[in-house]
């Protein structure tokens, strides 16, 4: 079992040669005429420009956050918490760069029909997922073997902890700064374009296209890619905390025989889960018909092949790893194999939630398109009960999930170690399950963001309509893989911040010497505060968010609006007559930045700041976050990608089709649900693990 953190280092470069396999595939594609290659150069240097201001925006919170732990808690843990840092702006900024490689090549292969655009765009897309699963797993086990196995030093797990936090804080900072950057462009081009200029979407003469298809990649991509970054690695940390913390590990325990097996098998199940994503990858094809359900078998066979391998080698690895019960009270080794195949099954039940409320196959969506006909207001009052139904739902797989796993964890590890351990454990590789495949799921993911890239420059580039057909399908299919992939990090971002807040417990208690026992009585005053405090700051997070799209946009708007007035001929579009578009850009980037900073502070500002007044205060905060975080993210997610397909849906020509009274208000719906979908709902998920990580890592220090 010792080899384990081995295998898993293999299977992590494994996934990084298959990243390289792919990115010269789509290299080697064609990128199109003279024009295509122009626009998805623009594209390309606006995602840049805007990633190198944010990352130098950010290095100055990671410069702050390297001292602060150097000085709190150990050196070394700001040289982790720098790795993790690092490998997580560099997936986000390899995954970008191919995307915005790969969406004018999706679009010339989008001549030749569906089939031979849909591998283009999932090839960009895996260059993507394999990256950010394979630097998030190759960090990590170096980390582990650096800090614990190899040189065994003193508050090794401490250390290893600050690596998910310096994962935590890209993922926040990306995710907001590219939500905020990316919906300021799209609902200022749909707004002026579609609504008052009537023209099409995409359309060469609006000025903010250029900016919301560099929007798709600095959010939908980069963001996303260090969103699940951070998910990914989060998840293997959790019952790897979990256990130090709640066995009072150190590093020379590691390798004993009642640890390792227990260390070890969230490394075992991301090794499996590696191989399975690469062998899932390979079983893309494309098809023949522009159909979305086609398309979607299609896309989706990579990632239920995926799912069907890890499950099986999941029981194989429990046998394998538990079946000694020697060193465990039960020793029933099925047991966590069922937590972890639990934890996968209930990602992809959240995932085929989210496609139902979602798809214009399915009812919600298809009611929401209805509701149109009698305005705006309707339509936004249908997507908002869409995305509240759909938390009840959500809500009830996690509740199975985490019951399954509570069960799972004491069936092999036996109901008597202390704190209930075993059940936490099973709760903590759930998780894990969840994510298992993330190569393949943030593929499919990333997909979405180079399929309605490739749309835009089809349109900008005037190429037949026969093109923006295809595109379209894919696109339509990319929200709702979008919209499944957001399930899975939600879903596992429940599952490892309770696994990560009994770690919290667990290290209060360790770090006091078993003098501080965190105490969640909610008839103690000081955890009846901190439990209100928690349940509104995801609110006052996502209304921060929120109005940042606002301000944003609304600027956006006007400057749109200002170049259709001043530019003569341009709205008319007068031949040799050129938006501005490098302005529109620059409104973007300058909004996002500057917005992106107090939301990102709340996360780790509040917990501190509590901690060192109450660490029941904090208990509480962190519960009531939990709780409400949870259903914020789901209910914002839904909703958003509901009204999105619901516009798709009419563009495609139900209920009168593009330019008429249903689409207009269709597209008010879909920018109302634009900051809900990719910027505050997404994000909510990392400020729950954010707090979590942060209060575990800093859990010495308060007391």
């Amino acid at each position: 079992m010792s080899a384990v953190p081995y295998l898993a280092l293999i299977s992590a470069i494994a996934g990084l040669i298959v990243a390289g396999y792919y990115y010269k595939a789509v290299k080697a594609a064609s990128p199109g005429n003279d024009r295509m290659v122009f626009l998805m150069e623009e594209i390309q240097k606006g995602a840049r420009a805007f990633l190198k201001k944010e990352y130098t925006w950010v290095s100055f919170f990671v410069v702050a956050m390297m001292i602060l732990l150097a000085v709190v808690i150990e050196p070394l843990a700001s040289v982790s918490y720098l790795l993790g840092a690092f490998l997580s702006g560099l997936a986000g900024y390899i995954g970008m760069t191919v995307a915005t490689m790969a969406n004018a090549r999706t679009t010339e292969a989008a001549k030749d029909g569906p089939g031979k655009a849909l591998p283009v765009a999932f090839r960009g897309g895996a260059v993507m997922g394999f990256t950010v699963a394979g630097l998030a797993l190759g960090g990590l086990m170096l980390t582990y073997l650096t800090f614990v196995e190899w040189f065994a030093v003193d508050s090794a797990f401490e250390i290893l902890t600050a690596y998910g936090l310096g994962a935590s804080s890209i993922a926040l900072f990306s995710r907001v700064g590219g939500g905020i950057f990316t919906k300021a462009a799209d609902v200022g081009a749909d707004l002026v374009g579609k609504v008052e200029a009537g023209i099409p979407e995409d359309d060469p003469r609006n000025p903010a296209t250029i900016a919301d298809n560099v929007g798709d990649n600095v959010g939908d991509v980069a963001g996303m890619g260090a969103d699940l970054f951070e998910s990914y690695a989060g998840s293997i940390i959790a019952p790897i905390s979990v256990t130090a913390f709640a066995l009072g590990l150190a590093a020379d325990d590691a390798g004993s025989a009642g640890a390792i097996s227990l260390l070890t098998f969230p490394m075992a199940i991301a090794f499996v889960g590696m191989i399975a994503s690469i062998i899932g990858s390979f079983l893309v094809k494309g098809g023949t018909s522009t159909d979305s359900k086609a398309l979607s078998k299609a896309l989706h066979m990579g990632t239920n092949a995926a799912m069907a391998i890890t499950v099986v080698a999941t029981v194989g690895v429990s046998y394998w790893m538990f079946g000694d019960s020697a060193d465990f009270a039960q020793g029933a080794p099925y047991g966590l194999a069922v937590s972890v195949i639990g934890g996968l099954l209930v990602g992809w039940g959240l995932g085929k939630t989210a496609e139902y409320y979602t798809s214009d196959h399915y009812g919600p969506v298809k009611k929401i398109a209805q509701q149109t006909e009698t305005g705006p207001a309707t339509t936004i009052l249908s997507g908002i009960s869409a995305g509240m139904i759909s938390v009840a739902s959500s809500v009830v797989l996690i509740v199975i999930g985490v019951g399954i796993a509570y069960w799972g964890g004491e069936q092999t590890l036996g109901s008597d170690l202390p704190n209930g351990f075993g059940g936490i454990y099973g709760i903590a590789v759930a998780a894990i399950g969840m994510l298992a495949t993330t190569g393949v799921v943030v593929s499919v993911d990333a997909y979405g963001p180079i399929a309605d890239n490739a749309g835009g420059i089809a349109e900008m580039a005037e190429l037949d309509p026969s093109v923006r057909e295809v595109t379209d399908a894919l696109d339509s299919l990319g929200n709702t893989t979008a919209a499944i992939a957001k399930g899975f990090a939600v879903g596992s971002a429940a599952l490892t911040a309770l696994a990560l807040f009994k770690s919290f417990e667990f290290a209060i208690a360790q770090a006091s010497g078993g003098e501080t026992v965190l105490n969640l009585n909610i008839g103690e005053v000081d955890v009846f505060i901190g439990l209100f405090l928690g349940a509104g700051l995801p609110f006052l997070f996502a209304a921060l968010t929120i109005d940042a799209v606002g301000r944003a946009a609304a600027a956006m708007i006007e400057e749109v609006r200002r170049q259709f007035r001043e530019i003569p001929g341009l709205r008319e579009g007068k031949e040799g007559v050129v938006p501005d578009s490098a302005r529109c850009v620059a409104i973007s980037t300058e909004a996002s930045l500057k917005e992106m900073i107090i939301p990102g502070a709340l996360a780790v500002v509040v917990p501190l700041l509590v901690g060192f007044v109450s660490v029941d205060a904090l208990g509480g905060l962190l519960a009531g976050a939990l709780v409400t975080g949870f259903a914020l993210a789901i209910f914002m997610a839904n909703a958003g990608g509901a009204w999105d397909n619901a516009k798709k849906y009419i563009e495609a020509g139900a209920m009168g089709g593009k330019g008429s009274d249903n689409h207009k208000a269709a597209v008010v719906g879909d920018t109302v649900g634009d900051p809900f979908k990719d910027t505050s709902g997404p994000a909510m998920n990392i400020l729950l693990k954010v707090m979590t990580i942060v209060s575990l890592v800093f859990a010495s220090a308060f007391v």
